[in-house]
């Protein structure tokens, strides 16, 4: 199938069959998608958690309004977002570019480093945190295309508690904060409601705005 034939296949999967597992080798590509997907100013602030214990699942599926695709499917990633832009955050990142590059520190760079550590972190940590926590949805939709291209299923999640998440992960110990849920795996064919269902869309006419 073609990649759009593939968007139009997948669906947001409401029930999954525990009993299949995806690869590890597919799995990887999903995650190298998310890693590769772009941020800004290339920060990448956030990390995504990869879970299969079954008792963490399990706990998470209850804060998150018991959907069964948490507990159910193969793999629950969560998007979580730095809590906040700080200097040794944004040093760490430029730092770790510059030796990846290895070309050394120029002016251009330096100039660029110095306005996100001057403007950055005197925001507060709420408004720095609503920035990262955007960052997580480039990547979310990231994951999502990939999944459909390795004809996984996939359900994208704000539907949850992100405190108990928190809580149940100790996120905030590590200076993180969910914001996404993506419950990966395979759809249960014979007892998932939506899958028979039409995907519906607006029309183009209706949806894209061109101005010439």
């Amino acid at each position: 199938m073609t990649l759009l034939q593939k968007l139009n296949w997948r669906y947001a999967t409401k029930k999954m069959d525990p009993s299949k597992k995806i690869s590890p080798d597919a799995l990887e590509r999903i995650l190298e998608a998310i890693r590769l997907t772009p941020t800004s100013s290339g920060l990448q602030p956030y990390k995504v958690l990869v879970i299969t214990n079954q008792a963490l699942k399990d706990k998470i599926c209850a804060v998150s309004w018991n959907q069964s695709q948490v507990a159910e499917c193969s793999h629950l990633l969560v998007f979580a977002a730095w809590d906040n832009y700080t200097p040794e955050r944004i040093n760490a990142s430029f730092d770790f570019t510059i030796a990846e590059r290895g070309v050394g520190t120029n002016e251009r760079t330096e100039n660029y480093r110095k306005n996100l550590i001057a403007n950055y972190p005197p925001r507060g940590p709420e408004v720095n945190f609503q920035h990262t926590a955007k960052q997580t949805y480039i990547a979310l939709g990231f994951a999502l295309i990939a999944a459909a291209e390795e004809h996984i299923d996939a359900t994208p999640m704000e539907g949850f508690d992100p405190d108990a998440v928190d809580a149940i992960l100790g996120l905030r110990d590590q200076g993180l904060r969910s914001v996404t849920l993506l419950p990966l795996g395979y759809r249960d064919e014979a007892n998932d409601w939506l899958l028979p269902l039409k995907k519906v869309r607006w029309p183009r006419k209706d949806f894209i705005i061109e101005r010439a």
